[in-house]
């Protein structure tokens, strides 16, 4: 009987930087080699912010070459030394046979290293929700943080709202927050069992904050708001399967596409509809993505292996969007968007971070408090530089453009006491008996050494992806930069009278109430121009000089 030899398979090349490491066998190394191996651990780890992938029977040029069972047994033996020696956890992500010359079956093992860095206290994701109204963002937010499957009649949403509208009309209108938490192990870590947020953070390594978003068209601007003030690191599109892409659908893909905000898509309510209705969404859903406006690679998840591959994925390569089909009411593929969210690393390397944390301390003010017994607190993210508790800074501009002293009393992250704030990260900081009547969202608490400077009237390149006739110099627009939300008038528009839908220009821009704190971004950083009442679709625009 003949026999044919099987080549082995061909991946990609393992890469130097990020938190992927391929490994071919871990078998009785030397306490040289032990200390090696845990020097390029840790390594991993940093690049992955806390978090590292090892696939185990893999060369160094990704052929899949694989392990007999007891090899395979002692080198997870070594990796799990090497990972109790720098104080993480390891936890199997999923094994493959391979093909290969040997009468043996041979394995090829992923395991995920998850360790929190020791100036944190968890990993933290953010992820802002999108989708038209009534596609089921809420009641999934509060299915996966509550741990209790919805009645089909939005019961898993009602802890979402914030208001009493909300819950009567059953529509978002504010944007709202909400934690998932991971163990170190992978589990699940939620409200069920009666927890409170301090104890979800205390027993988390790392942390998904959703960002609730509204859906309604009405309410746009809080959108827009919620996407370029709370800077996610990744976008959920939601998309009902019964009604496919509708409403404003196309509009909040077009946001996070503008914005640059890497996304994937969760199709919901699949329990109301027949198999081929979800098949024909997920197919319009396959075409929109592939179209020159987007160049993205959708992929369908249909089962545990296809998350942990999407979620790899997804972080290598913006291009490619996960597709799922779950039930918010069954449970169906629930699991799959937790194991996707749970290896999901984070999208900036921490090069980017360290780069950031090296600059003077930027603070962007989205909300404003009055707390008994605290006093005034604002809550917002640190884009650059570290903030402590005693830090002294100045905030603003006010109406006058003036920038005030004012001192950090304390700081929480996720209700939690945080002593250290580091670039990147969201939290509320208590600021004592200042006067909340002197602040207002977006303005900017900055290190007094950083001299801020202000801006009434700025220059951008947009384009005008929709206008229903022409956009020419007086018009008003709302503008949308970061935290900075004001409705400014177009003064001059370069070497043009007026634009038309799909054409490009460099605007001069004039802020009507009051001046703002604006930086010049490198070109290719988007600012989306907000629709006024009149005027429907976003725009975009790139910082290119301010006075």
């Amino acid at each position: 009987m003949d026999s044919t030899r099987s080549e082995p398979l061909q991946g990609l090349p393992e890469a130097e930087d990020g938190n992927i490491e391929y490994k071919l066998k871990l078998v009785n190394p030397s306490q040289y080699r032990f200390e090696h191996l845990v020097t390029q651990m840790k390594w991993r780890l940093q690049e992955g912010r806390g978090e590292a992938v090892y696939q185990i029977g893999v060369e160094d040029n990704g052929l899949l070459v694989g392990l007999a069972e007891e090899e395979m047994r002692a080198s997870l033996k070594t990796l799990h030394r090497m990972a109790e020696k720098v104080g993480a956890d390891i936890t199997v992500l999923r094994e493959r046979e391979v093909d290969y010359d040997s009468d043996t079956p041979r394995k090829i093992t992923e395991v995920l290293v998850r360790k929190v860095p020791d100036n944190q206290q968890f990993l933290d994701l953010r992820v802002a929700v999108l989708g038209n109204v009534d596609s089921g963002k809420s009641t999934l937010l509060g299915v996966l943080t509550q741990g209790e499957l919805d009645n089909g009649r939005g019961r898993a949403r009602l802890n979402l709202f914030r208001h009493l509208h909300e819950i009567q009309s059953g529509r978002t209108s504010s944007i709202s927050f909400e934690i998932l938490g991971f163990n170190s192990k992978g589990e699940v870590v939620n409200y069920s069992d009666s927890r409170t947020a301090e104890e979800i953070c205390e027993s988390s390594s790392k942390m998904i904050t959703f960002i609730d978003l509204a859906g309604h068209h009405k309410y746009l601007h809080t959108t827009i708001f919620g996407l370029t003030s709370y800077c996610p690191d990744c976008a959920l599109l939601l998309v009902s399967a019964n009604t496919g892409i509708a409403g404003t659908t196309r509009e909040h893909l077009g946001l996070a596409l503008a914005l640059k905000v890497p996304f994937f898509v969760v199709v919901s309510k699949v329990d109301l509809c027949a198999k081929t209705t979800v098949e024909r969404t997920v197919r319009q859903l396959e075409r929109v993505l592939k179209q020159p406006g987007c160049h993205k690679v959708p992929m369908l998840v249909t089962s545990e292996d296809d998350a942990v591959t999407a979620a790899q994925q997804f972080a290598q390569s913006p291009n490619v969007t996960p597709i799922f089909t779950l039930s918010s009411v069954s449970g169906e593929s629930l699991d799959l968007l937790k194991v996707f969210l749970n290896i999901l690393p984070p999208l900036t390397n921490s090069k980017e971070q360290e780069e950031l944390m090296q600059q003077l301390t930027e603070f962007q003010v989205d909300e404003i408090y009055t707390v008994p017994e605290v006093g005034t607190v604002v809550g917002g993210t640190l884009s650059s530089g570290i903030c402590r508790e005693g830090d002294q800074l100045v905030v603003g501009p006010t109406d006058d453009g003036c920038f005030l002293e004012l001192r950090v009393c304390s700081i929480q992250r996720n209700r939690s006491a945080c002593r250290v704030l580091r670039a990147g990260q969201a939290a509320t900081l208590a600021l004592g008996d200042f006067d909340r009547a002197l602040l207002r969202k977006g303005m900017v608490m900055v290190s007094p050494e950083m001299n801020p400077t202000i801006c009434s009237v700025f220059e951008a390149e947009i384009v005008l992806l929709f206008h229903a006739t022409t956009f020419r110099r007086g018009f008003q627009v709302t503008v949308h930069v970061g935290n900075v939300r004001q409705t400014a008038v177009v003064e001059k528009i370069h070497a043009k009278d007026k634009l038309r839908t799909g054409e490009k220009a460099v605007v001069r821009f004039r802020f009507l109430k009051h001046p703002e704190y604006l930086k010049a971004r490198e070109t290719g950083c988007s600012l989306p121009l907000a629709p006024s009442p009149f005027w429907r679709g976003a725009k975009l625009g790139v910082a290119r000089k301010e006075s």
